[in-house]
């Protein structure tokens, strides 16, 4: 999986679009090779963006989960420890 899709399910304030969309972004961007696609793959690239989004969106709002909802800034808090102790501080 690539690193930079951040899990969005079950979170505490619930995922917004904004986050949606970076996700959809950079799996586009892994699946394609393109970080920045030429002109002539700029509207494909921006469509398969939106689609994968919306499909997203569909998915996270029809999943169910028993567990409480996670909290944004103690993940935040555990993904910067876990980088410091993997990359050093």
């Amino acid at each position: 999986m690539c690193r930079n899709i951040k899990t969005l399910f079950n979170f505490d304030p619930p995922v917004t679009e904004e986050e949606v969309q970076a996700a959809s972004l950079q799996f586009v961007r892994k699946i394609s090779g393109f970080n920045k696609p030429s002109q002539a793959n700029e509207p494909a690239f921006l469509a398969a963006v939106d689609e994968i989004a919306g499909i997203s969106t569909r998915l996270l709002m029809s999943l169910e989960t028993n567990a409480p909802p996670k909290n944004r800034a103690e993940e935040a808090q555990k993904a910067k420890a876990r980088a410091a102790e993997r990359f050093g501080d």
